[in-house]
């Protein structure tokens, strides 16, 4: 999936990330450390209770990541087990902040 993802990237550039509904997980220090522009701050232990907040439909892309892709992996399994079908573990952050970089080199 990952793979998929730096494809996408690599096709459509910056777009890309416009096109989704990004969600950092990671804690509240850690987003505010850093974040992809235009993420949104749900943790991913709070993510049941937030999400309906910023998406209540169920068919939106959404792109999840974290400092590992640990906390990314557990929240899309909340999220699908709530019924959002389009979600998507991007992984890592340092990773997705190097391929914005990039894209937009």
């Amino acid at each position: 999936m990952k793979k998929l993802l730096v494809v996408l990237l690599l096709l459509c550039g910056p777009t890309a990330l416009a096109q989704s509904l990004w969600i950092d997980v990671r804690t509240a220090e850690e987003y505010r450390a850093g974040h992809l522009e235009g993420a949104v701050h749900i943790p991913f232990d709070e993510i049941e209770q937030k999400i309906t907040t910023i998406s209540a439909d169920k068919t939106q892309d959404i792109q999840l990541y974290c400092r590992s892709g640990r906390r990314s992996g557990i929240a899309l399994e909340t999220l699908r087990r709530m019924g959002y079908n389009n979600v998507t573990n991007a992984g890592a952050y340092e990773q997705l902040k190097q391929k914005q970089v990039q894209s937009n080199e």
